[in-house]
């Protein structure tokens, strides 16, 4: 008996392995989320836990030395990962399209989602105080399973019908835009530092 895995779906997990930079990212996402009035404002009308700079500011590596360098580090990890997926780009290398801050309060999270028009999307984590939720991503066959019983407890990893990746400061995770995830809700103390911190992003052909 012969039984293959097949369609695989890629998950990358990296390290920014430069604490230097790391230290000096959280300064500049915690001066965004004091003086962004645009963010603040939107992330009060949208029952966003805390503040993120999607919606206020777009242009970040140009505003910022601190995220032009994080920029740069991000292309290497992205163009790791295209090569692991096996992505045909035609010579070319995927362009960073989107960079925003996220400061999570304690119990903030981010409903399952996607990010279309993008290619690859992910994560770079900043501050993970202890209690800090984790990155929830889903089985894009899920829609399809129809009559399929759950998965057993025992479940290899590639079998698991939602999959629960931890991150600490430093880590870069990177996923193809169509895998839908979620932040789970936190509940680090205020004792911890409370808030955590990461910067999104997406990449586009």
């Amino acid at each position: 008996m012969t039984v293959r895995s097949l369609f695989a779906t890629r998950f990358y997990e990296g390290d920014l392995a430069s604490p230097d930079l790391l230290e000096d990212l959280e300064q500049s996402c915690r001066a965004l989320a004091e003086d962004d009035q645009a963010g603040r404002r939107w992330s009060r009308e949208h029952g966003y836990r805390g503040y993120t700079s999607y919606a206020s500011l777009n242009d970040l590596p140009l505003r910022d030395p601190n995220f032009a360098d994080l920029a740069k580090a991000l292309n290497r990890h992205v163009a790791a990962f295209t090569d692991e997926c096996a992505l045909d780009l035609g010579g070319k290398r995927l362009k960073l399209d989107s960079l925003w801050v996220n400061v999570l309060k304690s119990g903030g999270g981010h409903s399952g989602h996607i990010h279309p028009h993008s290619v690859v999307s992910g994560t770079v984590y900043v501050t993970v105080p202890p209690g800090s939720g984790a990155l929830k991503l889903e089985d894009p066959r899920l829609p399809m399973m129809m009559a399929a019983p759950t998965r057993r407890d025992d479940a290899p990893e590639d079998l698991r019908t939602f999959v629960y990746a931890e991150p600490k400061p430093g880590t870069v995770f990177l996923w193809e835009s169509w895998l839908r995830h979620e932040v789970v809700p936190g509940n680090a103390s205020k004792g911890s530092g409370g808030k955590r911190i990461s910067i999104s992003f997406n990449y586009r052909l």
